[in-house]
């Protein structure tokens, strides 16, 4: 079996592969070899990649999902997103191809959302100010013991922040398609009980993919049920927003803060409002850029890589319906 990996990533696990793989390493010039050799990726045949960030910083990520694309025996891809609304996933679906996604980022993304919530909650620009000030100010502040945050997208992120928000005290609402109870969450919710949710949530939380269904569900409507003095945390995509809906509401008071690390628009405009909003905090798509992440989303590669050359069940296997939906 035969596997296209961007050859820094290969160096990295080539101890883990099984020999009954044989890679087809790409370059950063997007040149790939096979046993040494330059290959052709036609003639190389692969049948399995894998799409690791690796590859997007600052290597040939493009030249690799052409590569992909071009392969006719393709069967797997294994990506280190959690997220499928890249075009590329769908053109990979279309040719039949099964796509695995990875939630290695969820423990970063989870412990983002609670740092930020504890900030604004703790009144931390106010205590940063403070300090720089050499101000002894005794600030009171909100506690999350108490809180209500509704969890709208409930996968191994919104579980995440689930389990961490309930630690401190927090109740939590799941938000997903599945009605079955979670042990993570005190109550879960179908997207079109939102209306009825959110005027008593003081956290609400966007994990939820991008789709038809969900883009720009939040929107003027959703925005103006918030609760007063509510935090909105996006750490979905930046589609999830109606950005002008949102400043406006902002701009009004309701939410109280937003927590936001993406865009409709990446990189955000220097010019954005966002950049200067009184009551927004950004951060430029990181949220799951942690120490763990690239360990974990390894692990995972390569457990699924044994499944596939055993030919057993994928995990994390994205629904192809979803995939299409994203587009």
């Amino acid at each position: 079996m035969r596997l296209l990996i961007y050859e820094p990533s290969y160096r990295r696990l080539a101890g883990s592969i099984s020999p009954e793989v044989e890679p087809v390493l790409m370059n950063d010039a997007g040149e790939t070899t096979l046993a040494g050799r330059p290959v052709t990726i036609e003639a190389a045949a692969v049948e399995a990649g894998w799409m690791n960030a690796d590859l997007w910083a600052g290597g040939p990520g493009r030249d690799y999902a052409v590569a992909l694309l071009k392969s006719p025996g393709l069967r797997w891809v294994q990506s280190g997103a959690a997220g499928f609304d890249n075009p590329v996933f769908g053109k990979l679906i279309e040719k039949g191809v099964t796509l695995t996604t990875s939630h290695g980022q969820a423990v970063g993304m989870a412990e983002y959302v609670v740092w930020g919530v504890l900030d604004h909650f703790q009144r931390g620009p106010e205590r940063r100010a403070a300090q720089a000030h050499h101000a002894w100010n005794r600030l009171a502040f909100r506690e999350v013991a108490g809180s209500h945050w509704l969890v709208v997208g409930f996968g191994a992120i919104g579980q995440g922040v689930a389990r961490r928000a309930r630690a401190f005290g927090a109740r939590v609402t799941g938000v997903r398609r599945s009605q079955a109870s979670h042990p993570d969450a005190d109550a879960i919710a179908p997207l079109a009980d939102l209306p009825r949710l959110l005027p008593h949530a003081d956290v609400v939380v966007l994990s939820i993919p991008l789709t038809a269904e969900s883009r720009h569900l939040v929107d003027a409507a959703f925005l103006s049920a918030m609760k007063d003095g509510s935090v909105l945390v996006n750490v979905g995509r930046g589609g999830l927003v109606d950005e002008p809906a949102l400043l406006a509401a902002l701009d009004a008071g309701k939410p109280e803060h937003a927590l936001l690390d993406v865009f409709e628009t990446e990189p955000l405009p220097a010019d954005s409002p966002f950049w200067d909003h009184p009551r927004v905090m950004l951060t430029p798509h990181a949220s799951g850029i942690t120490s763990g992440q690239g360990t974990r989303n390894d692990a995972l590669f390569l457990d699924n890589l044994g499944r596939f050359v055993r030919g057993e069940p994928l995990l994390n296997a994205a629904d192809p319906k979803d995939v299409r939906a994203g587009r």
